[in-house]
């Protein structure tokens, strides 16, 4: 009886050191959710953006882009036609590129995807577009400008072209004041984020 009353309680006391040990290890299992990075969450629009003067030029080329695609869309007959051809692919390309920066920007998806160089892009893209709708224009009123349709597309180039100029003229100034191009107010934004968020990881407890 002793050695069986000796046996439960050495069985008892393991049990209850087992239990104490468990309780203060560190590698206890956690029921607690593990939140994983999510590019795409917390989405909505930025209407700041769209109501400042990067936003609005924006909206404007891309509008104007959509209406001299369609311009040179509607010609059914060139002669020559290399210069049409060059023209759609120009205005088709400005809308395309500029309309998915401003999707980037309006959506502040920019500052989920912090590894790529936003306002370098979207200078590039500036003054790409000014030079080849500048260039397109020229060829299409050098070569096509018969119809009204063909006038009106080389009017629109050329709006285009201006409409893109002044925001290169922007995007330069603000790299001259160093703000970082046309997305200065988005990209300190993203760098307080990034602050205050790193600060909150260093303000949590170690363990040991």
């Amino acid at each position: 009886m002793r050695n069986t009353e000796e046996a439960d309680g050495f069985d008892g006391e393991a049990s209850n050191t087992s239990m104490i040990s468990g309780a203060s290890s560190p590698y206890q299992p956690t029921t607690e959710p593990v939140n994983s990075r999510n590019v795409f969450g917390g989405i909505k629009c930025d209407t700041g953006y769209l109501k400042s003067n990067f936003g609005i030029l924006k909206l404007i080329e891309v509008a104007l882009s959509l209406i001299a695609f369609i311009c040179i869309e509607t010609i059914m007959l060139c002669l020559p036609c290399g210069g049409v051809y060059f023209y759609e692919f120009i205005s088709c390309s400005a809308f395309i590129i500029t309309g998915f920066l401003l999707l980037i920007y309006s959506l502040n998806l920019h500052t989920k995807v912090p590894h790529v160089n936003w306002s370098l892009t979207d200078l590039v893209n500036t003054v790409s577009s000014t030079f080849f709708f500048f260039l397109a224009s020229i060829v299409l009123a050098a070569l096509n400008h018969t119809t009204g349709t063909e006038i009106v597309a080389v009017i629109f180039g050329f709006l285009v072209t201006a409409v893109y100029a002044f925001n290169t003229y922007l995007v330069v100034r603000q790299w001259r004041k160093g703000d970082g191009g046309s997305t200065g107010a988005q990209t300190s934004e993203y760098t307080r984020a990034r602050t205050a968020s790193r600060s909150d990881m260093e303000a949590q407890p170690e363990l040991h």
